[in-house]
C-alpha cells in the first residue's frame, strides 16, 4: 500500500520516497474528480452533502501534496524535480478545473443563498464565502475560451515559479570560494572557520576553508570579513546570482522569467476584471485599495528616511575615521555597520553567540510560550523524520495533546535557504469523535552543529526561530474545525505575519532573555551587562532597516501596478526608481537583486510583500497592550490566545484585532519600537 495513500495522524516518513509521490496524486485526483462529479449530478447542496465531503478530499490531497512540496524544499534533487514539475502541472490543471466548475459553484451558491446557510455556525459560513470568492477569482464567470485562456496562464505561472526557484537555488549552490589558510580569511570568527573547514571536508577538500553563499557562511563574510576585495568577490556573486551577470553569468538566468511572469499575472488580472496584478493581490487581503497601500509605504518611508539618511552619515563618518575610505561601498555597509555597533555599543553579535545554544533556546522558547499562552512543548523522539537533523514535537493543553510540529533546524546540500512554517495537516472535525490535529513543518538554516559542539545562534537568529514558531502557534493552536479557515488558512495574506512578528518581542524582553540565554559552556545566563549593551542597540539603524524593507515593498508593489505587458517596463529601472525615493546607499550596477527575490517570484508574495510592514503595525501594537499590563501577564495572554490565534481565518480581520487592543490598529506603536518618532 502506498504509504502516502494510508489516512494517518503523522506521514510516515520511515517508509515514504519519491516514487510514492506520482502514482499517489494520480489516485486522489481521479478520486476527488469522481466526487465532485456525483455530487454536482446528485443535487447536493448542504453542507453534509457537499461541502463536507468535499473538503475531506481536499484536505486528503492536502495531506499528500503537503510532503511533495516540502520534499522539493529541504530534500531537492534532479529525480524529484522531474516528478515535481510533472505534479505540478497536474494539480493546476486540477485546481483550475474545478475552479471554474459552474455546476460546482452553483451549487455552493444555493446553499449560501439557503435558509440553511443562516444554521451554519461563523465558521462555515465564512468557509463559503471564501469558497465563493475563490470560484470567482478563479475565472468561473468567463466565457469557455477565457477561461481556456485563464487556464494556460496558470500553468505557465506554474511553471515560471518552479523554474524561478530552482535557479536561485542552482545558482546559490554552483558558487564557491576555497582557501588554503586562515590568514585569508581575516576576522572571521573561530566559530565561522570551524563552518568554513567542514564545508570544505563537505566538498571533498582534504583541507581549507570554503566560502559559499549560503546564509551561515555568507553573512559572516559580509559582516567581519576585513579584506574588502574579497567582500566585494563574495557580494558580487551574491547579488548576481541567477542573472545575465557575475561569476555564473547567464546560467540560470532569470531574466526571461521575471518578464513572463509578469506578463502572464497582469493578463489574468486583466482577465478576471482587475486594473492590474495589485488589485487583484488586494482581493483577498485586508487592505482595502491599492492606493491604501501605496500611501501606507511611502507614510512609512516619509516617517523613516530622514532618520536613515542620518545613520548612514554617521556610518560613512566612522569608515572615514577607522580606515581613510572615502566612499563606502554596499559591500562596506554590513561590515562597517557591526563595527561601529561595536565601538557604539561595545558589543557584538559573535559576542552574544556563545549565550545562545540551540538547545538552551529551543527550551526557553518553549518556556515562554508555556508561560505566555499555557501550553506545553514536549520532544517526541520516537517518532520518525526525513533527517537525522530533525525532530518531532507536540503540544498540550491542560494535559491533551493538541498539536505538533517537525523541526529541522539546520542548512545543509540541496536545501532552500531561508526559514519558513507550513502545514503538514490541519485542524478539521472528521467525526463526532474524532479530530485531526494540526502539524507544522518549521526551517530554518542555522550554521549546524561542528565537531559535536552545540549550534550556537546570533541574536537575529534567535529572532528569527521565535518568528517561525510565531506562524507554527498561529496555525497550531486554532479551535477552529473547519479546514478553510482553521489556523493561517482564510487568513488574509497582510495578516498572516502579526503572530509571527508579535512573538518576536518576546527576544527583547529581559524577563525572557533570562530564559533562553545560558552560556554554552559556563551555563551562566546573559550578563545584565551584555543584555543592557543588546538592549541599547536594539533602535541602532532602525531608519535604514525600515527603508530598506520599504524599498522591498514598493518595488513589489509599484512593479505588479505599473507593469505593462506589451514589454515597454524596464524592471531594473523601476528599482532604481524607487531607490532614489527611499535607499540612502545605491548598489553598483550590475546589482540584480530581482532575479532572486523569491518572495515574489516564487513564494506567494507577489504584490504582497507590503504584508510584512502591514502586519508588524498589527504586531507592534497588539504589544503595546502587554507592555501596558505585563508581558506574562496571564489574562492577556489567553486574550490573545482566545483573539487572534484560536479563530484562524474565521472571522474578519479587522474585527479580530479589535476584539483584542478595543480599537483599531495605529502606527505609533510600530514607529516607537523602532526608535523613530511618529
Amino acid at each position: 500500500m502506498n504509504p502516502l495513500l494510508v489516512e494517518s495522524a503523522l506521514p510516515d516518513f520511515e517508509n515514504i520516497t519519491i516514487d510514492h509521490f506520482e502514482p499517489a496524486l494520480e489516485q486522489v485526483l481521479a478520486d476527488n474528480r469522481q466526487l465532485v462529479d456525483n455530487l454536482v449530478e446528485s443535487g447536493a447542496s448542504t453542507w453534509d452533502s457537499l461541502v463536507y465531503p468535499i473538503e475531506s478530499s481536499d484536505d486528503r490531497l492536502n495531506n499528500i501534496w503537503s510532503i511533495v512540496s516540502h520534499f522539493n524544499s529541504v530534500l531537492n534533487s534532479e529525480e524529484l524535480r522531474e516528478i515535481y514539475k510533472r505534479l505540478i502541472s497536474k494539480l493546476t490543471d486540477y485546481q483550475t478545473e474545478i475552479g471554474q466548475n459552474v455546476k460546482l459553484y452553483e451549487a455552493y451558491k444555493r446553499l449560501s443563498e439557503s435558509d440553511a446557510f443562516q444554521d451554519l455556525n461563523q465558521a462555515q459560513q465564512q468557509s463559503i464565502n471564501h469558497i465563493l470568492r475563490s470560484f470567482k477569482l478563479s475565472g468561473v464567470a468567463l466565457p469557455e475560451a477565457q477561461k481556456q485562456q485563464y487556464s494556460e496562464l496558470k500553468q505557465k505561472l506554474s511553471a515560471l515559479s518552479n523554474r524561478f526557484s530552482e535557479n536561485v537555488l542552482d545558482a546559490t549552490q554552483a558558487w564557491t570560494k576555497l582557501f588554503k589558510k586562515k590568514s585569508d580569511l581575516p576576522g572571521l570568527p573561530e566559530s565561522t572557520l570551524q563552518l568554513l573547514a567542514s564545508l570544505a571536508k563537505e566538498h571533498g577538500h582534504k583541507e581549507g576553508y570554503l566560502v559559499t553563499l549560503d546564509a551561515p557562511s555568507f553573512v559572516p563574510v559580509m559582516t567581519y570579513c576585513e579584506d574588502a576585495k574579497l567582500r566585494e568577490l563574495v557580494y558580487e556573486a551574491y547579488i548576481t546570482r541567477a542573472s545575465e551577470h557575475g561569476p555564473n553569468a547567464g546560467e540560470w538566468d532569470n531574466s526571461q522569467n521575471i518578464h513572463d511572469t509578469l506578463c502572464a499575472r497582469q493578463a489574468l488580472a486583466k482577465l478576471l476584471g482587475f486594473e492590474n496584478y495589485s488589485e487583484r493581490s488586494l482581493a483577498t487581503k485586508m487592505a482595502g485599495s491599492v492606493n491604501e497601500v501605496v500611501d501606507f509605504l511611502e507614510q512609512l518611508a516619509d516617517k523613516a528616511i530622514d532618520v536613515a539618511k542620518t545613520e548612514f552619515k554617521a556610518l560613512e563618518a566612522f569608515a572615514k575615521a577607522e580606515d581613510d575610505l572615502e566612499d563606502i561601498n554596499v559591500w562596506d555597509t554590513t561590515f562597517y555597520t557591526e563595527k561601529l555597533r561595536q565601538q557604539r555599543f561595545d558589543i557584538s553579535q559573535e559576542e552574544l553567540k556563545p549565550y545562545f545554544p540551540t538547545p538552551v533556546v529551543l527550551q526557553g522558547m518553549f518556556d515562554v510560550v508555556e508561560k505566555l499562552l499555557s501550553v506545553q512543548v514536549t520532544v517526541r523522539p520516537e517518532i520518525t523524520t526525513w533527517h537525522d537533523d530533525v525532530s518531532y514535537y507536540s503540544i498540550s493543553s491542560d494535559g491533551q495533546e493538541i498539536a505538533g510540529f517537525y523541526l529541522d533546524l539546520y542548512a545543509r546540500k540541496n536545501k532552500r535557504g531561508g526559514a519558513w512554517m507550513a502545514d503538514c495537516r490541519t485542524r478539521r472535525r472528521l467525526s463526532d469523535s474524532e479530530l485531526q490535529l494540526p502539524v507544522a513543518f518549521l526551517v530554518c538554516n542555522f550554521t549546524p552543529p561542528v565537531d559535536g559542539d552545540a549550534s550556537l545562534l546570533t541574536h537575529n537568529e534567535v529572532t528569527t526561530l521565535f518568528h517561525e514558531f510565531g506562524h507554527g502557534l498561529h496555525h497550531m493552536l486554532t479551535k477552529v474545525e473547519v479546514a478553510g479557515v482553521s489556523g493561517i488558512a482564510g487568513v488574509p495574506w497582510d495578516v498572516v505575519e502579526l503572530p509571527s512578528q508579535f512573538l518576536e518581542n518576546w527576544c527583547w524582553q529581559e524577563e525572557s532573555i533570562s530564559m533562553i540565554s545560558r552560556h554554552h559552556e559556563t551555563g551562566e545566563s546573559l550578563p545584565k551587562t551584555l543584555l543592557d549593551k543588546m538592549l541599547a542597540a536594539k533602535h541602532f539603524q532602525s531608519g535604514m532597516l525600515m527603508v530598506r524593507q520599504v524599498e522591498f515593498a514598493m518595488f513589489d508593489f509599484l512593479l505588479h501596478r505599473d507593469f505593462c505587458e506589451t514589454g515597454n517596463t524596464d524592471v531594473l529601472a523601476l528599482l532604481d526608481e524607487v531607490r532614489n525615493k527611499v535607499s540612502v546607499k545605491k548598489p553598483p550596477e550590475y546589482s540584480r537583486f530581482s532575479h532572486a527575490f523569491t518572495h515574489i517570484f516564487s513564494g506567494g508574495y507577489a504584490a504582497g510583500y507590503y504584508s510584512y510592514k502591514w502586519a508588524e503595525v498589527l504586531a507592534a501594537d497588539a504589544f503595546s497592550r502587554f507592555e501596558e499590563e505585563g508581558i506574562f501577564n496571564p489574562k492577556t495572554g489567553q486574550d490573545y490566545k482566545q483573539a487572534i490565534l484560536e479563530v484562524g481565518g474565521s472571522i474578519d480581520a479587522m474585527d479580530m484585532f479589535v476584539n483584542f487592543r478595543g480599537r483599531k490598529p495605529s502606527v505609533d506603536p510600530l514607529l516607537r519600537q523602532a526608535g523613530i518618532e511618529s
